[in-house]
């Protein structure tokens, strides 16, 4: 089930819990194959160190996640969905990484979900993006967009 979403996803936000060595250590293995089952060697991601609230549980610091970051040439940001501190800012950033990659010519899809730009003739081209998270509690929580309600859950 897993490898589906990462083969219809077009952007992926990597999140751990900053509270959680264990999550932490799995997202480069998640990444990798995520890059495997798309065929590619770069893919729109962004790294997301989630609870970042819990500064008192703190297991992975927020070095380690910029290193890791750039050892997967991709943005890091520290959130926490709890108090709601960079959620928007996380997708804002993932949707602003999917737009770049489909704007450069890096990859031509089918797939469609979250606008992105409007094409030459008016017409609204969107993008998916998918949620991959590494973490022992399920995430939820809902994201809003305009005109549309997300709600992501995972269990």
């Amino acid at each position: 089930m897993r490898e589906q979403y990462m083969r219809t996803g077009e952007g992926f936000l990597l999140v751990f819990s900053v509270t959680d060595r264990g999550s932490f250590e799995e997202i480069y293995k998640f990444q990798r194959q995520i890059l495997r089952v798309k065929d590619r060697d770069e893919f729109p991601m962004i790294l997301i160190g989630n609870k970042a609230d819990l500064d008192h549980q703190r297991q992975v610091t927020q070095e380690e996640g910029q290193q890791l970051a750039r050892q997967l040439k991709v943005t890091y940001m520290e959130a926490s969905a709890k108090i709601r501190m960079n959620v928007d800012q996380a997708f804002h950033e993932l949707v602003r990484v999917i737009r770049f990659f489909y704007l450069t010519g890096n990859f031509k899809s089918k797939t469609r979900n979250v606008l992105l730009h409007q094409n030459q003739h008016g017409k609204k081209k969107t993008r998916k993006a998918a949620i991959v998270s590494f973490s022992k509690n399920p995430l939820n929580f809902s994201y809003q967009l305009p005109g549309k309600a997300l709600v992501f859950s995972s269990s």
